[in-house]
């Protein structure tokens, strides 16, 4: 296809934007359609006068544009305000409708945020297990890890359909097959699918699928979960019977529409070939980018079963966020945090085996609607001059890269101050920026690693993969910040 979207206002005269898969600038046709419920069709659909007419005639056809874009039908769509929202719908609402003493949640330990806290706050409060499948070094799960893992207990499994970060495609029909074959719901965020490569959920064979408008071109603020008829949900809300009576509260008419607008123009664009321009670009920016800096560009992910929007790529001898700073022309992410001015490596990527310099080196280039040939040229070349340049300043970005050590701790119970203290005197020596390797034959022991990271000024980096025991990673801060005088040790906060 050609690409003869006219040029968005937001974008114009600022750097190129890679980062479609934070968010996406709001489509003007999608503003246009939303405009009129903001200023003159203000009443509630609900209502039994003219007044409601047409929001309740919008909503209606929102519900009809967004249920087309995923194989649906209408009344299957239920609106939410966030896709963090339609997640915990799909999780705590099946969990608890379930009646089970003790159900089971399954998911994958590269999963959003969203999710994962939904089904922490599931174990702390409605005493769910939780099991976090392993992905391979692609970042995709094992189906045959999935069929083991489910049990008689098992009421759901949640798996996004593509990574945020890398781009990863899940094998969803297979691992939804599996799951309501053992007779347990599956629920798949695609938050970062939808509009992006075609999905059916009829085909999918999925139970419950999250999309997000701020993903696909419509407003922050909505966001939609489909429910298969007869899929039984406790309510998120409670109140007026609005949304099948799962998400209670006059709807936002206006959004909902920019929604559906957004999911008309998404299915238009996939008909017309957009997928193929974007695979193109962002190709091509990868061919440049390894051209540019022979040999030091490495892919994170796998190279066939990705987004075709995509790109995420480590390149030797830079930090990912020192890259970024130097590149100023183009914004885009990393997938590392950043706490107190130290840098840790993203989950995910370290979730698929990456070590952590190539973890902490990883960039995230994400294209979308408004993304030329032209920005691709100037982005490669920024990239690549910032690369470039950076490779002479070797000693900084050693600075920010953790060094793997032989040291580990066994013990029992770290959230006892004893140990704490043992631990504390087991790394003294420890040069700083040291990847410490704890492990802990206490289940809850992680739970508060990182508190006490915190309360001594390292850093927590989460589980270590590919390791049959409860293996932990921390960072060990720098020598000025290794005590905290306003936390002493005695004063560690745990109860015990």
């Amino acid at each position: 296809m050609t690409h003869n979207t006219p040029p968005h206002a937001g974008l114009t005269g600022g750097p190129v934007y890679l980062d479609y898969n934070a968010t996406t600038p709001v489509d003007p046709r999608v503003a246009e359609a939303m405009l009129p419920h903001l200023t003159r069709f203000f009443g509630n659909p609900s209502s039994d006068h003219p007044y409601s007419v047409e929001p309740r005639s919008a909503l209606a056809h929102a519900r009809a544009q967004v249920a087309a874009l995923i194989g649906a039908r209408a009344d299957e769509i239920v609106f939410t305000a966030s896709g963090s929202e339609a997640d915990l719908l799909a999780l705590r609402g099946a969990v608890l409708a379930s009646g089970r003493r003790r159900p089971h949640v399954i998911t994958q330990v590269t999963e959003h945020p969203a999710v994962l806290e939904s089904c922490r706050a599931l174990q702390r409060l409605h005493s769910a297990r939780v099991t976090l499948l392993p992905v391979d070094g692609d970042g995709l799960v094992d189906p045959a890890a999935l069929t083991e893992a489910l049990d008689e207990d098992t009421v759901l499994v949640s798996v996004m359909a593509a990574n945020n970060e890398t781009g990863a495609l899940q094998p969803i029909g297979e691992l939804a097959a599996r799951t309501r074959a053992h007779g347990a719901l599956f629920h798949c965020d695609a938050a970062q699918t939808a509009g992006k490569i075609p999905l059916d959920v009829t085909a999918l064979g999925v139970d419950l699928l999250t999309l997000v408008g701020h993903k696909m071109y419509a407003p922050k603020g909505v966001a939609a979960l489909y429910v298969r008829d007869g899929v039984r949900l406790e309510p998120v809300v409670y109140g007026g019977g609005q949304e099948r009576g799962l998400r209670a509260g006059t709807e936002n008419v206006a959004f909902a529409v920019a929604l559906g607008a957004a999911a008309q123009l998404a299915a238009d664009e996939l008909a017309d070939g957009a997928a193929v321009r974007i695979e193109a670009l962002r190709d091509d920016l990868h061919r440049r980018l390894a051209d540019g800096l022979p040999g030091r560009v490495r892919l994170n992910g796998p190279r066939q079963e990705r987004l075709p929007n995509t790109l995420n790529i480590s390149i030797d001898g830079v930090a990912g966020h020192r890259l970024l700073a130097a590149a100023p022309a183009v914004a885009a992410s990393t997938g590392s945090a950043c706490h107190s001015g130290a840098h840790t490596p993203s989950p995910v990527l370290t979730a698929m085996g990456l070590d952590a310099g190539r973890a902490l080196g990883a960039v995230r280039l994400s294209l979308g609607r408004w993304t030329t040939g032209d920005d691709i040229a100037k982005a490669a070349t920024a990239l690549t001059d910032a690369a470039s340049a950076r490779a002479g300043a070797t000693a900084s970005a050693q600075d920010s890269t953790p060094r793997d050590a032989d040291i580990t701790v066994d013990g029992t119970g770290l959230l006892c101050v004893t140990l704490l203290l043992k631990l504390r005197d087991r790394i003294q020596g420890a040069a700083p920026g040291t990847v410490v390797h704890i492990i802990a034959t206490d289940p809850v022991a992680p739970l508060d690693l990182p508190a006490w990271c915190h309360m001594t000024g390292h850093h927590y980096l989460g589980p270590v993969p590919g390791d049959d025991r409860p293996v932990y990673a921390v960072r060990l801060a720098s020598s000025e910040r290794r005590t905290r005088p306003d936390r002493p040790w005695h004063r560690h906060e745990s109860g015990h």
